[in-house]
């Protein structure tokens, strides 16, 4: 597949709390074909760790 499906943007950045649901749309978007991009990054916003994950679809990032 040249594309990711359903429309979606070849480069995505997740974001929101450092919990079970944050976890789960990163491998969602890992099972569907997307790769690690970077590492994470965290900071905390005086109550919850919130992280973002950068993820790109294969191709892109060389």
């Amino acid at each position: 597949m040249s594309q990711p499906p359903n429309g979606l943007p070849i480069y995505r950045v997740l974001t929101g709390p450092d919990d079970a649901a944050f976890c789960r749309r990163v491998s969602e978007a890992l099972e569907l074909g997307y790769r690690l991009h970077g590492s994470p990054a965290l900071t905390f916003n005086g109550k919850d760790v919130i992280v973002a994950q950068a993820v790109v679809w294969p191709g892109i990032d060389g």
